[in-house]
């Protein structure tokens, strides 16, 4: 797909502008703050059920773009990128920072590509989202390619940032995936899979931190936690790859071991301290395997614990 056009996206995004429904005022909230304390926050409550019922317009969307991403992601050379302005940006980077203490995704597999640079998320540099040739040179020296996820989020679909980055992302060869908040946004049409939140109007015209950003929170956390089951990272309902990095998480780690084989908490912790308190090399060496045994067992089967346990040495 080749990129568009600087002049074409701002026109594009200018366009958008008279009508994307996420920046319209309802007339039902244009004395919002004659409210009541109470009536207004029952407004904003309801604008956040708004925003989740949102999702079940989007389950097949984002159904699809896992599927495509664990079949990247399966390639350990594959990472997740995550590509953003503002409020999208900031929600974007809070999900993939999740992921390495939840499930042990490498943080070398990790990209975050955020308007403006840097790490300071706390403040706004003006212009940023506008800045196409910074997304290009974002995507080209992270090295951008075929066995990569790109996930750009923009809850009005044209942010140029977010755009360019997917669309050179595509001609890389990545699997892209977009989010946005507005029907018709040309963000969904510059990634191979587009995920539309239609959260419509806010309860605050234009405040997308609101319903389009809880949509977005939630459609993050649906599509990285489905993809890391696909990956084998979850066995019966427990997060058999978290990091047991303080007491509370050691403690989480052996009740699973526990849980997952019948064993004595005695055995539990004896198992964890000869695998460095990892549960699924744990519960194979309860069941009987040897350490190193249990270390060749999981990368036979890709992680997958539950073929690992088929194949435990009698």
């Amino acid at each position: 797909m080749p990129e568009t056009d600087i002049s074409s996206n701002r026109q594009a995004a200018d366009r958008l502008g008279e009508w994307r429904e996420t920046e319209r005022r309802s007339p039902r909230f244009e004395d919002l703050d004659l409210w009541s304390r109470r009536d207004v926050l029952e407004a904003l409550l309801d604008g956040q059920q708004h925003a989740l019922h949102a999702l079940w317009g989007a389950l097949d969307s984002i159904e699809a773009a896992v599927e495509a991403a664990v079949g990247r992601l399966a390639d350990s050379r594959g990472r997740l990128v995550y590509v953003g302005a503002g409020t999208s940006g900031r929600l974007a980077v809070l999900d993939g920072v999740e992921l390495t203490p939840t499930f042990s995704w490498p943080r070398e597999r990790l990209v975050y590509l955020f308007a403006g640079g840097g790490t300071d998320f706390s403040r706004a540099r003006e212009g940023a989202e506008d800045d196409a040739e910074a997304a290009r040179q974002g995507i080209e020296a992270a090295g951008i390619g075929v066995q990569d996820v790109v996930i750009g989020i923009a809850a009005s679909g044209t942010t140029l940032y977010t755009r360019v980055a997917l669309q050179s992302a595509r001609v890389a060869g990545a699997l892209t995936i977009a989010l946005a908040n507005n029907p018709g946004s040309p963000l969904l049409e510059d990634a191979e899979i587009g995920i539309l939140l239609r959260t419509g109007p806010e309860v605050l015209a234009g405040s997308t931190r609101m319903a389009a950003g809880t949509s977005q929170k939630v459609a993050l956390n649906l599509f990285s936690t489905a993809v890391m089951i696909g990956l084998h990272k979850v066995y019966r309902g427990y997060m058999v790859d978290v990091q047991a990095t303080n007491a509370k998480l050691v403690k989480r780690a052996e009740n699973m071991v526990v849980a997952l084989s019948g064993c004595r908490p005695e055995a539990a912790r004896a198992a964890l301290a000869q695998t460095g308190n990892s549960v699924k090399p744990a519960v194979l060496v309860v069941n009987g395997a040897t350490p190193d045994e249990a270390t060749a067992l999981l990368g036979r089967h890709k992680g997958n614990l539950r073929a690992a346990l088929n194949d435990v040495p009698a």
